[in-house]
């Protein structure tokens, strides 16, 4: 098996994912996945994928290049390119990751703001009189 390379999106985020054989390292940008996610439910968000097939994580090396949006989405766009890395490594895995929705692009992205409003749909306060 050589390197497997798949992308993954997530509102403004955008991961690019290589797998290969390796001994488990999980590195995005350049960072332990430990370290750029210091929250411990993003950390089980990005390792769901292997969690799902019952496949050991230790297996494979992952290298991650991810940029845009904030830490939530950047988990999901991770977690969505290994979900298809998985699936390009073994069909099998397709079904069990379809069921949990990890390879369905999440496409909500923000409301833009409209002009005579502060926000995308709140008004400023009406005054009868």
């Amino acid at each position: 098996m050589e390197m497997i390379n798949t992308i993954g999106r997530r509102k403004a985020a955008v991961a690019r994912v290589y797998l290969s054989k390796g001994t488990g390292k999980v590195l995005v940008n350049g960072k332990d996945y430990k370290e750029y996610f210091p929250q411990v439910h993003i950390q089980a968000a990005i390792m769901a994928p292997f969690k799902t097939v019952g496949l050991e994580a230790n297996l494979y090396d992952i290298k991650v290049n991810v940029d845009g949006g904030g830490f939530k989405g950047q988990a999901e766009a991770v977690r969505m390119a290994i979900s298809r890395a998985l699936v390009l490594l073994n069909a099998d895995y397709r079904k069990p990751l379809k069921d949990k929705k990890y390879l369905t692009r999440d496409a909500r992205q923000v409301e833009r703001k409209k002009y005579g409003k502060p926000k995308a749909r709140k008004s400023f306060q009406f005054s009868k009189r």
